[in-house]
């Protein structure tokens, strides 16, 4: 199957975590918005006559089958592309993982626009600079400390024990996301959470994934999105 990824066409974004997955399967897909602009995801979101009607991107296109939110398409995506277990219980369990992760991504975007996403930046800076704080004295160590202590009771390298999951894959993109918005409150953090990071640097070398951050498909960081550098707020 050709699955098509609907999302912003020079964001990373949430969109992010779906191309992990479809990169590391090897799957076969088209990041639609790439190919044929962003018109494209406001046209599937109206399109006439849907019956579940997606609220935003991300979504994912799968023969006749729409499905949108992050957390629920990776949950769907997941045991087809061989990156979530067979049992029940332990699909649920990465689920449960993954949406941890979506309240993480909620907390990120927030350290830079606390207030609203409608006003600039500059706009809010200081209340960006006090959500800032409380994100890294309060928030950072309670979630990835929750991960580290998972990693240690896991009994493997993954999070789950021994087989890799879309939610390692995701655990991924939150470091590197965090390191490229507040490098120096990251650098000095890292040695709190030596197996998340070491998770980092496994995924980091899986062939599939090493050769998809070296491509032109893996958009870079930038201004725009989940993840954003600004000065004031990386003391």
């Amino acid at each position: 199957m050709r699955y098509e990824l609907y999302y912003w066409s020079e964001i990373q974004g949430r969109g992010e975590f779906i191309r992990l997955a479809l990169e590391e399967a090897g799957a076969d897909y088209i990041d639609v918005a790439r190919k044929r602009g962003d018109g494209v995801i406001d046209q599937l979101i109206e399109r006439k006559g849907e019956k579940h009607p997606p609220f935003a991107a991300p979504i994912l296109k799968a023969g006749k089958r729409v499905i949108a939110q992050t957390a629920n398409i990776l949950l769907w995506l997941g045991p087809r592309l061989g990156l979530a277990p067979k049992n029940e219980a332990e699909r649920l369990w990465v689920h449960q993982l993954q949406l941890t992760i979506t309240d993480l991504v909620v907390e990120i975007h927030d350290t830079h626009h606390p207030v609203t996403s409608w006003l600039y930046f500059e706009e809010q800076i200081p209340s960006a600079k006090r959500r800032t704080k409380d994100f890294w004295r309060y928030r950072v160590p309670k979630f990835l400390g929750y991960f580290e202590k998972v990693l240690t009771r896991s009994g493997g390298p993954w999070l789950t024990g021994r087989r890799l999951t879309y939610a390692d894959l995701s655990l991924f993109q939150i470091v590197e996301g965090l390191r490229y918005g507040f490098p120096k409150r990251m650098k000095r953090f890292e040695k709190k959470i030596p197996k998340v990071i070491a998770l980092r640097d496994r995924v980091a070398k899986r062939p599939r994934i090493a050769a998809y951050l070296a491509s032109e498909r893996r958009i870079p960081f930038s201004q725009w999105g989940i993840w954003r550098y600004y000065k004031p707020l990386d003391g």
